[in-house]
């Protein structure tokens, strides 16, 4: 779907996709070309997986996007999540084909995890698009996408998306690429009268932007290119060529000396919302890593070792006490933590806190926790800075639970 909107879009031309083609053909992969586009390492092609979160750039007569190709494999979650933490619109990609709906879809099955994922990571809008309607089991059928839709929507809304508001949606093809960018034609589909995903997107509200607030910039990756060069979403604030900025956690000082945009080229500022490479002075790439954030020298990021969160339990098998440790997600950063304290329980109908600290918690409840990391790390509470602030807590490759940082006890 992605290579075929890049195609359709014209940022991939006619040449290069008979090669990828070509390509797929020597592999007995013919139908897997199209993916090629956002799939380039071996092992992705290979097994027909996405394993890292792609990235490519297209335009419309009216924007310019970034698309993030998150992996939808459970061994991937961990890259999934980082591709939804710098997005602003997700688009939920659903198989309409006979049997596959309903394996994503069951108990155990990716389509549950994703969206809570998504919504944790701060994507608020979701595209549902009903893929493979042109699957020989489907056939533009509108029984088939109306069963789709009606048992994907009390699901969404259990997860936090209001159905009238931020849920939209669109029966697609990607394969043969019918209602990505050019309405689907009444001869195949006579009972769908909405919008293209492109023409959805195009004419969708822009997002609100802190471009006055502190800069940060959570760095997603980094690698050596005539000296260092990291990659970042700037979640707040502006970045401008020749800037003295600060690197958290290690308080370093170093100098903005070049700015790239999605296409590579050279840009004297970048604002909140931008996809960026930085190129750094003052500073070794080994002194860097991902979830590091690049922040404001008069107004940095906080770092702490100790910090109390809300906490919402999805899944455990067990009840959770004092001395817990899992991984925690928050933006870039992936890091080992444990549960100190639980501090208390939030009622459920009223969300009133309890008097008396909890001993366990279980599956079902919300709790505020003292929650502490080995080392420090950037965060801020929800309240300033949703981006900085949201994390999912992670255990034996699932997700056991979401949370909000509430205080941030500054060391």
């Amino acid at each position: 779907m992605g290579g075929n909107i890049l195609f359709l879009t014209g940022m991939i031309d006619q040449r290069t996709m008979d090669k990828y083609e070509k390509e797929a053909k020597e592999q007995s992969r013919e139908s897997w070309y199209l993916s090629w586009a956002l799939d380039t390492n071996k092992e992705e092609r290979a097994k027909g997986k996405t394993v890292e979160c792609g990235r490519a750039y297209f335009e419309t007569d009216k924007r310019r996007y970034t698309i993030l190709d998150a992996p939808g494999h459970k061994n991937y979650v961990p890259s999934m999540i980082g591709g939804a933490s710098q997005a602003d619109v997700g688009i939920l990609v659903i198989s309409a084909r006979k049997g596959e709906f309903e394996t994503g879809f069951e108990r155990g099955g990716q389509t549950r995890e994703h969206a809570v994922l998504a919504k944790t990571s701060g994507v608020s809008k979701l595209i549902v698009a009903i893929n493979k309607m042109d699957d020989p089991t489907v056939t533009w059928s509108k029984e088939r996408y109306d069963e789709c839709v009606n048992k994907l929507t009390p699901f969404l809304k259990g997860s936090g998306f209001n159905p009238a508001t931020d849920l939209e949606f669109m029966p697609v093809s990607g394969f043969t690429g019918l209602n990505l960018k050019d309405r689907v034609s009444k001869d195949v589909c006579n009972w769908y009268n909405g919008p293209s995903i492109l023409e959805y997107l195009d004419n969708m509200q822009a997002l609100d932007r802190k471009i006055n607030s502190p800069l940060m910039v959570p760095i997603i990756e980094k690698y050596k290119d005539m000296g260092t060069i990291v990659v970042g979403k700037v979640e707040s604030g502006k970045v401008t060529k020749g800037q003295s900025v600060m690197i958290m956690p290690n308080k370093r000082t170093v100098e903005i000396s070049a700015i790239y945009n999605e296409l590579e080229d050279e840009v004297s500022t970048s604002y909140c919302g931008d996809n960026v490479r930085l190129r750094l002075k003052g500073i070794e790439e080994e002194e860097c890593s991902t979830g590091f954030v690049i922040c404001d020298v008069k107004k940095p990021v906080k770092t702490t070792t100790t910090f109390e969160a809300q906490l919402a339990i999805l899944e455990h098998k067990n009840i959770i006490c004092a001395g817990y440790s899992a991984i925690l997600h928050i933006h870039s950063c992936v890091e080992e933590i444990s549960v100190s304290a639980l501090l208390h329980v939030l009622e459920k109908k009223t969300g009133k806190r309890s008097k008396k600290a909890p001993q366990f918690v279980k599956k079902g409840q919300k709790v505020i926790a003292r929650l502490e990391t080995p080392g420090p790390i950037c965060v801020e509470t929800f309240e300033d800075y949703p981006q900085l602030g949201r994390f999912t807590l992670r255990d034996e490759g699932k997700t056991i639970a979401i949370g909000k940082v509430t205080k941030v006890i500054e060391n």
